[in-house]
């Protein structure tokens, strides 16, 4: 029994075309880095690929396996190797894979993002199947061998300085001959791996984060606590953002909707007044400038009424309303009608809107007005009066 069950579990053997495929891992052990300010201990992870064909290896060190570490690892590994392969073969790490599936995989939508860019393929191993990755895992062995075990009483203060010292130690590594194959992994790589591979983008690649949002009922969205307006009519629709250091641009289906500068101001709105509905973008625009020209084309009296409103409360927002009460007037009873009322207000000092209200309604804008003109006293004479002349020196 033994006999027979040791020949059912069979390997195959994987034929690698030059530059076909670049498998990517962590190592299972980490470095220590200490903080020389405070000498806090933190562990950093490291990443490494290497080409199917050639066995040509990369590694670094990052802080951590997480999504922004892992996007930009792959892309500084393609500069490394100064090409794209045709397909990348990750393990199913989280930040990598949304959902894993022996069949159908879930990629995380930034890390199609970045197989967009390179236009490349990435095909995740199947689930606990270790030899759909075995040069990587052979790789990480390897790695863990000639470089992290040679690091281990060597102190790190910080990453860079681990990652020179990596480097250095990389390419001692993919110049040492093999055993199983002719020559090096840097030699191998030259003559098999490196003239196949997708020359890379003309510009950088630069770390897009995308993020599934909800539009609110004040058509924004939230992007790492600060909220970014998109067009109204798309108020509770899910959308995308794609997120860089300097933009902010949100998706719907593909298509662009709305683009916007990054701010990291937690709590704080960008609003583009394109976005807005009719009624919030007048509201939007009301300044005391504004309503001192549209009262003025109203009339004279208009324009010093409002700008006497304006003027009454100590923030100017304060009276916005009532000047705006007191200009729709003059839709319902015509602006030389208001004008006119504005003046009589203004000589009887009755500048409550209700009572010019009240003085359009009765049609009292039109009436005379009463005589300012103070009555002269009759000049008295009487024997008990001194008079002015009486004081004097």
């Amino acid at each position: 029994y033994r006999h027979w069950l040791g020949k059912q579990k069979l390997s195959m053997r994987q034929n690698h075309k030059a530059g076909e495929k670049l498998f990517v891992d962590y190592c299972g052990k980490t470095i220590d880095i200490i903080n020389p300010d405070t000498g806090e201990i933190r562990t950093a992870q490291v990443f490494v690929a290497a080409m199917g064909a050639s066995n040509y290896t990369y590694a670094e060190a990052t802080w951590s396996q997480g999504l922004e570490d892992w996007i930009m690892s792959h892309a500084r590994c393609l500069e490394f190797l100064g090409g794209v392969p045709e397909l990348i073969v990750p393990d199913n790490l989280k930040s990598g894979v949304s959902k894993s599936c022996r069949y159908e995989p879930d990629l995380n939508p930034t890390y199609q993002q970045l197989a967009a860019y390179y236009q490349t393929t990435v095909i995740p191993a199947r689930p606990y199947k270790p030899q759909d990755k075995s040069k990587v895992e052979v790789a990480v062995q390897i790695v863990e061998r000639w470089i992290m075990a040679r690091l281990r009483h060597t102190t790190f203060y910080s990453l860079k300085q681990l990652n020179q010292r990596i480097t250095e130690l990389l390419h001692d590594l993919n110049s040492r001959p093999m055993k199983k194959h002719p020559g090096t992994r840097a030699s191998q790589f030259e003559a098999i791996d490196q003239g196949a591979l997708k020359p890379l983008p003309k510009i950088a690649y630069q770390y897009t984060q995308i993020k599934k949002v909800r539009v609110h009922l004040d058509y924004h969205v939230e992007v790492n606590k600060h909220y970014y307006s998109v067009p109204h009519a798309l108020v509770k629709q899910q959308l995308e953002a794609h997120i860089t250091g300097q933009q902010v641009h949100i998706y719907q289906q593909d298509k662009l909707v709305a683009q916007h500068p990054r701010s990291h101001c937690a709590g704080r709105h960008t609003t583009n007044e394109q976005h807005m509905p009719t009624a919030h973008k007048a509201h939007n625009q009301w300044t005391p400038e504004r309503f001192e020209r549209w009262a003025k084309q109203i009339g004279a009296d208009t324009q010093a009424l409002v700008a006497l409103y304006l003027s009454q409360r100590r923030h100017v927002e304060q009276n916005y309303r009532r000047c705006l009460g007191l200009l729709n007037l003059a839709k319902t009873y015509t602006e030389p009608r208001l004008n006119a009322a504005c003046k009589r207000a203004l000589m009887l000092n009755t500048t409550t809107l209700k009572s010019i209200e009240k003085m359009l309604e009765k049609g009292l804008e039109s009436q005379p007005l009463p005589s300012t003109q103070a009555e002269q006293s009759p000049t008295i004479h009487h024997q008990n009066l001194r008079g002015q002349n009486y004081y004097q020196h």
